[in-house]
């Protein structure tokens, strides 16, 4: 699979951040054993972001480094 960094990162990142799309919110819940579930499931959802992004963040890093080693200015 041919498929260069910035292709992949374009990808990756057109697929999570649509225009227009809004944040899923916590459906108010008269249970609080039911609420208390929805935002555990957030949190769940949030983290797994930041690691995401994490991971993404640390590529760019090291790309910006190799090629900042490749100029010759």
């Amino acid at each position: 699979m041919g498929v260069s960094l910035p292709q992949a990162i374009f990808r990756r990142t057109a697929a999570v951040a649509k225009p227009g799309a809004r944040p899923r919110e916590a459906v108010p819940s008269a249970d609080p054993d039911e609420r208390v579930r929805q935002l555990e499931a957030r949190v769940a959802e949030l983290e797994a972001s930041e690691r995401k992004l994490a991971t993404e963040r640390d590529i760019l890093r090291k790309a910006a480094k190799y090629f900042a080693g490749e100029t010759n200015w």
